[in-house]
């Protein structure tokens, strides 16, 4: 896993508080906790070429059944140019 999340891009006025590489399911993660704007959120984000199979739907499906996520959660994706998918939710105003 090492270096497959070494480009992942961070928004300039976004605070990354928490970041570790992990395991969720059978994929290799960047599970991110931070703060933009006022709100604070978690974030999956993926190697998108490694979810290039899945749906967006299978993708938030899998997601929402983990129980990092509340059950009141909403759910944001985004892939980006730079190949990474990011799946952010427990959105909180702080």
């Amino acid at each position: 896993m090492s270096g497959k999340f070494d480009s992942v891009p961070v928004e300039e006025d976004t605070k990354i508080i928490f970041s570790q590489q992990m395991m969720f399911g059978e994929y290799d993660i960047l599970y991110q906790q931070w703060f933009w704007d006022g709100t604070y959120g978690e974030s999956i984000i993926f190697l998108s070429e490694d979810i290039s199979t899945i749906s967006a739907e299978e993708l938030e499906t899998m997601i929402k059944s983990s129980p990092i996520v509340k059950s009141d959660s909403g759910i944001t994706m985004s892939r980006l140019k730079a190949g990474y998918t990011f799946v952010s939710f427990n959105f909180e105003s702080g």
